[in-house]
């Protein structure tokens, strides 16, 4: 009889122990990436919203993969935009992706800091401890941060305007909400 019961036991136990170590999926549901640029002539800014982006969390480990087309981002003024996908080579590389690798513990924390690996204009730059801020809303998060990246990471000569080059720096401020699957 006490066969029977720890028999009966271990089949009950056996779907949570496979549920404690099966992948969580997360699925890019919205985003808002803006880049921005800067001339001592003018200010001015991509927006994009056609990111996609899927995260896959086991054994303790998040691994995110995000990839948004390098045409989705629009100024409002068809001729810079035209003269950055040339800049950037939008043609040869048309997408930009960016990969990281966070513990799962810090899905559902406040604050997070991120090692980014991104790929755009055929250069990969490795930007480390990028903070973000995240929000839990049931079974959804929504991430915001600003990622501190620049010309030169991405070996992209600046553009000129009167033969003044724009700033290095191109931060990109991100906006996504995320899904849990189940």
């Amino acid at each position: 009889m006490s066969k029977k019961i720890l028999i009966a036991l271990l089949l009950l136990a056996l779907p949570s122990l496979l549920r404690a170590d099966s992948p969580t999926t997360w699925i890019l549901q919205k985003s808002t990436l803006t880049y921005h640029i800067s001339h001592p002539l003018h200010e001015a800014a991509g927006i994009s919203h056609a990111a996609r982006g899927k995260g896959v969390c086991q054994s303790g480990e998040c691994i995110f993969l995000i990839a948004v087309p390098v045409k989705s981002f629009a100024s409002g003024d068809t001729n810079r935009d035209l003269h950055m996908l040339q800049t950037v080579r939008g043609g040869q590389f048309p997408m930009v992706i960016v990969r990281t690798e966070v513990p799962e513990a810090e899905i559902h924390a406040r604050h997070i800091e991120a090692n980014l690996a991104i790929q755009f204009a055929g250069q990969t730059a490795n930007l480390k401890n990028v903070p973000f801020q995240l929000a839990a809303h049931g079974n959804q998060i929504t991430l915001t941060g600003t990622i501190p990246a620049t010309l030169t990471d991405f070996k992209i000569p600046a553009p000129e305007l009167l033969f003044v080059p724009i700033k290095n720096q191109i931060p990109v401020t991100a906006r996504m909400t995320w899904q849990e699957q189940k």
